[in-house]
């Protein structure tokens, strides 16, 4: 928003009262999303010698956010210790590391969506450690992906590598799992990121889309992405969750516009129903499974980078779409509220930090054309929490390559290599851009009546 004196006080606050060194249990995937991910972010822009948001610019600083990423990463690496997999615990205790009595359960998305932040971090500070504990853990959930579908479960044992969840579907347990692997490669330029990426969206389109192959035309049901056994590819449940809506963005970002279009118009047309998206949608009943929507951003991410795909202004009606019906649904005198029940439109008091991180956000930049983000001739890539970062050349140096390295077969973590150990802090910026990243803009306008009959359509069928 370019309020510089705001984000300045804001930063100091964090410099001058927040500390790691607490005695409190905190989730490995959320910790390292919503707080390591933020001072990063916050980091970047502080030390970025375009400031194109303005003078966000702090008096005296001495990369006193990045020393606290640092800090945050170390207390959060014993998650990654005495794991038969090098696949992470869920939960670790900032000062004593791993609770005895923790779980061996996992998911998918929480142990495989830490490559971003962790591999800024290193690259960075100049430091391995970080960025080989996150990539070890994505390498060892691939190679249990299934032999036949080429998909993954949505929950595993640590120890034993057995699949606890087999279902294989878009949204909660798996959602950011796709997402960072698209959005390292876009980072980092590591090759085998791509390569697992189209892999993996291969088994996507095989095995979970259903309904017609085109968007607009022939016959059968609009397509839809399903819930599916990993190793059969047959449907477990008739059920889709709100978190999936985020798909739509990340097929904007690998260019499939397209269907990118046809499956957003699903979301919107559910959302034009309730006013808002239900935790969980039955599509064969028609009718909602579990009821709360928690101010989620998926469905306005989408709508933004669809949006900024295509230019159409269709995309502003949505967002003003949904712009109001938060405004008329969920806002209260402190804030905006959860909905306890998007029917009823009964309100909890609670209101997560994504709503800000995210929904927000998004909704802001959709209707600010003109912002730096857009304007400024820098490559901008969100995190999964919505967390500004610049695809900056720098960040696709790495100097410990020869740790990453694969030896045949589909065993990329097969070789025991040496861990790097952390060492001694050493600070790296870069300001410079990188402009190896996909061309959104080489796609045509869609129709907007073709894709108004496409609403229509979902409608009639919800």
């Amino acid at each position: 928003m370019g309020n510089s004196s705001e984000f300045q006080k804001a930063v100091k606050l964090v410099i001058n009262t927040v500390s790691f060194d607490k005695d409190s249990t905190v989730q490995v995937f959320e910790a390292t999303i919503r707080v390591l991910g933020s001072l990063l972010s916050a980091h970047r822009i502080i030390t970025d010698s375009k400031q194109p948001f303005g003078d966000m610019t702090i008096k005296d600083y001495d990369n006193e956010l990045l020393h606290m990423a640092r800090d945050l990463a170390v207390r959060l690496l014993p998650a990654f210790e005495n794991t038969r997999t090098g696949i992470p615990y869920p939960r670790v205790n900032l000062k004593t590391g791993v609770p005895p009595d923790s779980n061996n359960e996992t998911c998918t998305a929480g142990a495989g969506s830490l490559l971003v932040e962790f591999g800024i971090l290193s690259r960075l500070l100049g430091d391995s450690t970080f960025e080989w504990v996150a990539r070890r853990a994505v390498k060892a959930l691939w190679n249990l992906r299934s032999n036949d579908t080429g998909l993954l479960g949505n929950v595993v044992n640590i120890q034993t590598g057995h699949w606890v969840g087999k279902q294989s579907g878009l949204g909660a347990g798996l959602d950011s799992f796709y997402e960072y692997l698209l959005k390292s490669y876009i980072l980092f330029g590591e090759k085998e990121d791509l390569e697992m990426f189209n892999a993996v969206y291969k088994s996507i389109q095989n095995y979970l889309r259903r309904g017609r192959e085109a968007c607009n035309e022939g016959e059968g049901d609009p397509p839809l992405y399903v819930n599916v056994n990993m190793f059969s590819g047959q449907l477990m449940n008739t059920w889709i969750d709100s978190l999936q809506a985020f798909f739509p963005g990340l097929q904007v970002l690998i260019g499939d516009v397209e269907d990118a279009i046809c499956l957003h118009a699903f979301y919107y047309a559910i959302w034009k129903r309730y006013g808002a998206l239900p935790e969980r949608y039955n599509w064969q009943l028609q009718a909602p499974d579990v009821l709360f929507y928690p101010l989620r951003p998926e469905l306005v991410e989408s709508t933004y980078l669809l949006y900024q795909a295509t230019k159409n202004p269709f995309y502003l009606h949505v967002g003003m779409d949904i712009l109001q019906s938060l405004e008329k649904y969920t806002k209260v005198k402190c804030g905006y509220a959860t909905l306890h029940h998007v029917i009823d439109k009964s309100k909890e008091d609670r209101m997560e930090s994504f709503f800000l991180s995210e929904t927000c956000k998004y909704l802001y930049l959709l209707f600010d054309e003109e912002n730096p983000v857009h304007k400024s001739g820098t490559r901008y890539m969100f995190t999964t929490e919505g967390h500004i970062v610049s695809v900056d050349a720098h960040l696709r140096e790495s100097p410990w390559k020869e740790f990453f390295s694969e030896e045949g077969g589909r065993d990329p973590v097969g070789k025991s290599g040496h861990r790097p150990r952390p060492h001694e802090l050493k600070v790296i910026n870069s300001s410079s851009n990188c402009n190896r990243v996909p061309d959104e803009r080489r796609y045509s306008l869609p129709l907007k009546s073709v894709y108004m009959r496409q609403i229509d359509q979902m409608v009639g069928l919800i």
